[in-house]
């Protein structure tokens, strides 16, 4: 008779170490499916941690080239834009789209001169639309030309531009849109009043817009939209609003055209 805690007589060897095996492949078992679970709930916290940080500049940069081939026309040029206070004298202004080019590359899009003082960051795309105001009387032409420049490259156009005061030089205003048909059609060279170019330094993009009169009226005078719109300024296009015209369309398209990046809001870059 076997004593206590021994295997009765004829017991296989094999049957009396199964208990023990069972033991230890559960035991295995659970501490594998700890591991597992650990490691998904850690890979779940790192992928939140992942997606919902900032992107670097650098990913923004590079998201500048190609966010417009991933951005609907009305998200990047809006059909109606509201600028609450940002009209002469802080009154309410309102924007509507009236037509949307083709995009397109730069040739034939800009006078010769600045044609070329944008050479140096090459051309990817060209992204253009006209806007009339409320009571039909200004007609604006807004655009972003996406760059072929690396951030150095756009950093020394945006330098030239400055420092040269080119911004401000009326031989390097750009070209309206005028679409037939539309209250743009006579928008054309000898109508343009005021303007804006900025150089981006944060995108590889530089981004525009001119403004005129509805009715075809030639302008002999015209003047950047950042000196329009300084308090006191008496010119034709600060009082007309045709300054604030364009350089809230030009600030609410870069906007635009920065957050399709992923990047997030910041002062304008203007280049006068």
């Amino acid at each position: 008779m076997p004593g206590p805690g021994e295997p009765a007589p004829g017991t296989p060897a094999a049957s009396r170490r199964r208990p023990g095996a069972r033991v230890l492949l559960a035991a295995a078992c659970l501490v594998l499916g700890i591991g597992l679970i650990g490691g998904a709930a850690a890979g779940s916290w790192l992928t939140e941690d992942a997606s919902g940080a900032a992107p670097s500049p650098e990913a923004v940069f590079a998201r500048g080239r190609d966010a417009w081939h991933d951005t609907p026309v009305d998200t990047l040029f809006p059909r109606v834009v509201d600028g609450l206070g940002v009209g002469p004298g802080g009154a309410d202004r309102t924007w509507t789209r009236i037509a949307v080019a083709p995009d397109s590359g730069c040739t034939g899009a800009y006078d010769p001169k600045l044609a070329a003082a944008l050479a140096p960051a090459g051309c990817v795309r060209l992204l253009r639309a006209t806007y009339v105001d409320a009571t039909h009387s200004s007609v604006i032409t807004v655009g972003a030309q996406i760059t072929k420049a690396d951030a150095a490259g756009m950093m020394a156009l945006n330098a030239r531009f400055s420092t040269g005061n080119l911004g401000r030089r009326t031989d390097l205003m750009p070209l309206p849109y005028a679409k037939k048909d539309t209250p743009a059609a006579d928008f054309g060279r000898a109508q343009r009043a005021s303007w804006t170019v900025r150089v981006l330094t944060d995108l590889p993009a530089v981004v525009y817009a001119v403004s005129g009169f509805a009715d075809g009226r030639t302008f002999t005078g015209p003047q950047p939209a950042e000196a329009a719109v300084r308090p006191g300024t008496t010119t034709a296009p600060a009082e007309s609003g045709l300054g604030h015209d364009a350089k809230d369309l030009a600030d609410r398209i870069e906007a635009d055209l920065r957050k399709a990046a992923g990047g997030t809001a910041r002062k304008s870059e203007d280049a006068s």
